[in-house]
């Protein structure tokens, strides 16, 4: 395989500083031959090599447009953040890939303690089940983003590092990954270094790979919710309630990972909708609107592991909510064929939808 890739990256260079040829100016910065540097000395690429690779990397304005924030902050609302990811596309998506992928779902679910619908739900609000896993070249996004994006460059010049390592680990071209404008790839939409930290060879073909087929991205996604502190059969989140006037800001202000206690809580008058104390340790979350009620829910330890996936409110709670829309429908339609429609004697069942 080592000399496979030597091959394949030494055709890179060639390519790259042919006569003629379109070339990035990449490694016309310091940073970038600081970078050669490092992953020469760090991890023994031949650094020939890696500076004609990234040679051949472009750079790409729209990855700079797309994860820029914008100009004008835009008012924060729930119910629009919502509405993009429970629609009938993800619902209905969803319960077809739940049909089609069940058995690695259910071994996902059984190995790493994550219930069905929460793996589901977060590939679905992800890719809409691997439809849109994006069309940037990584190298080129990821380059771009560590040597020509300085307010988050530390972080994609060592997901640019892992892109390396990841194609060396896997024999492949680091050209030849595609995914999202911030270097995201496949199916779960994982960065290089959460692929080589938590993707899981679910399929046993002897590699990880997300492009092929979802059963690798089944089993990462268990394995990184897993690996987050995902407790099994735990409570994820629910409305909360406050009785009596309370000012909620300092609870909201605690942060998203559960730190305010069932007593602390209950002292601030915040109880569930049956009006019980809080079963565990939560975190009180905000969803406003702009012109409607806020919503106030409680956030246990399992919510606060699905924004480690994305770290928003407003993402977990999305995942939430499918998760539960999912779970909710998949379980009227079984109860529905477990009934049986009545029919005449002689007649065919009907299909259900």
């Amino acid at each position: 395989m080592k000399k496979t890739l030597r091959a394949m990256l030494a055709l890179i260079a060639a390519t790259a500083c042919a006569p003629g040829s379109a070339q990035a100016s990449f490694m016309e910065r310091d940073g970038a031959q600081a970078f050669v540097r490092e992953l020469a000395e760090r991890h023994g690429f031949d650094a020939s090599i890696v500076s004609a690779t990234l040679a051949a990397a472009a750079h790409e304005p729209q990855v700079i447009r797309l994860i820029s924030p914008p100009t004008r902050a835009g008012v924060r609302s729930w119910q629009r953040y919502r509405a993009r990811f429970l629609d009938r596309l993800r619902i209905d998506g969803g319960l077809a890939f739940w049909n089609s992928h069940e058995e690695d779902l259910r071994r996902a679910s059984e190995r790493y303690g994550i219930p069905i619908e929460i793996i589901v739900a977060i590939i679905g609000v992800e890719t809409v089940y691997g439809r849109n896993t994006g069309n940037f070249e990584t190298l080129s996004a990821l380059a771009t983003l560590a040597f020509d994006y300085p307010p988050r460059a530390e972080l994609f010049r060592r997901e640019l590092e892992a892109l390396f390592l990841l194609a060396r680990e896997q024999g492949r071209d680091p050209r030849s990954y595609y995914g999202s404008y911030a270097g995201a790839l496949g199916y779960p939409q994982f960065l290089p270094s959460s692929v080589r930290s938590f993707g899981v060879d679910f399929d046993g073909d002897g590699r990880i790979n997300f492009e092929a087929g979802p059963s690798d991205a089944i089993g990462s996604v268990a394995n990184y919710l897993h690996a987050h502190g995902w407790q099994a059969g735990a409570p994820i989140a629910e409305r909360a309630r406050f009785d009596g006037v309370i000012d909620p800001a300092p609870l909201i202000a605690a942060g998203i990972e559960p730190a305010l206690e069932p007593i602390v809580l209950a002292q601030a008058g915040v109880k569930t909708l049956d009006g019980s104390a809080p079963p565990a340790t939560a975190t009180l979350v905000d969803l406003e609107t702009p012109g409607a009620t806020t919503e106030y829910w409680l956030g246990y330890r399992n919510f606060y592991v699905i924004t480690r996936y994305n770290r928003s409110s407003f993402y977990a709670m999305s995942v939430f909510e499918l998760a539960e829309a999912l779970r909710v429908r998949r379980s009227g339609l079984i109860a529905q064929q477990d009934a049986g429609p009545r029919r005449p004697p002689g007649r065919a069942c009907a299909t259900l939808p």
